[in-house]
């Protein structure tokens, strides 16, 4: 009797000393909708920028094409999607790009009303004035040229002071760890790295109206890809109190590789994300969102 109820008053501390602990917070999915489109151009699509309340979007290729459309929504559901345009995204001569140096995979909108966009075919950050001009390439440190030519910067997000982070999707760190690069208009730095979990990998990055991190990562096998999405308060150079949103199970998704974390017009927050169906017939064009906490 004596050892059972010591067993049971340890379990009893041990809960109450769970009370304190930080709060496991998760997100709800909303909805997911399949976007068709007939142009040759259409697809691929590896990063995502919504704005005016879910009511517009940016969108990128990464074939070094940039596309702006209008959403329609029914309540919390996206119902139709119409293209208003579409651009190829220049070289810094003005030329059309292709092969790995179209690699087109990220992107950030500035607070002048240009953008910026991450390519990994050759690593480096060009800034546009605006869709169709000639891109400004960014000075490129010795660090980038080491990294995997296919496996550099998916991700790429821009702070509420304008200095854009990018993250590596493969090269790592000797500790094993993701670096992250930040840019804040007159050098690179290496802030801060992000512990790598499980096989996952980072394809897409965006800061939220809450000042968050978040990062979008990606796994995938011949049956199916597998999605999840954490986030982080930045505190000077520290990422701090890390939380995982969501993790999918095998094809619940096709493969989301674009990111945008935004407010609609209840004030809540919520990510949508667009996959790159890789110009294939047995993936699609796939816009999800989430509805996030707090």
């Amino acid at each position: 009797m004596r050892r059972r109820f010591i067993v049971k008053l340890i379990a009893a501390c041990l809960c109450a000393g769970s009370v304190g602990a930080v709060e496991v917070k998760t997100a709800a999915q909303l909805g997911s909708y399949v976007w068709r489109d007939n142009a040759e151009w259409f697809g691929g699509f590896s990063a995502i920028h919504v704005s005016d309340k879910g009511r517009h979007l940016t969108v990128l290729s990464d074939r070094a094409t940039l596309m702006t459309a209008r959403v329609e929504r029914d309540g919390d559901q996206v119902s139709d999607i119409r293209i208003l345009g579409h651009w190829p995204v220049l070289s810094s001569t003005g030329r059309i790009m292709l092969g790995y140096a179209g690699d087109s995979e990220g992107i950030a909108m500035a607070p002048d009303g240009g953008f910026y966009i991450s390519f990994e075919g050759v690593h480096r950050i060009a800034y546009y004035p605006a869709p169709g001009t000639n891109a400004r390439v960014l000075p490129r440190p010795n660090a980038f040229d080491n990294l995997e030519r296919n496996g550099s910067f998916e991700g790429l997000a821009i702070d509420d002071t304008g200095r854009l982070y990018t993250l590596t999707e493969k090269s790592r760190t000797v500790d094993g760890d993701i670096p992250v690069y930040r840019w804040d208009g007159q050098a690179w730095s290496t802030p801060f790295v992000l512990q790598q979990r499980g096989q996952f990998q980072p394809v897409a990055a965006d800061f939220g109206p809450d000042g968050r991190f978040y990062v979008l990562e990606r796994t995938a096998s011949i049956t199916g890809f597998r999605s999840r999405l954490r986030r982080w308060d930045v505190s000077g150079d520290t990422p701090e109190a890390e939380e995982i949103l969501f993790e999918t199970s095998k094809g619940t998704h096709d493969n989301l590789e674009g990111l945008s974390v935004w407010r609609d017009d209840q004030g809540r927050l919520r990510a949508t994300m667009i996959s790159d169906d890789n110009f294939l017939a047995l993936q699609q064009t796939e816009l999800v969102e989430y509805l996030l906490p707090d």
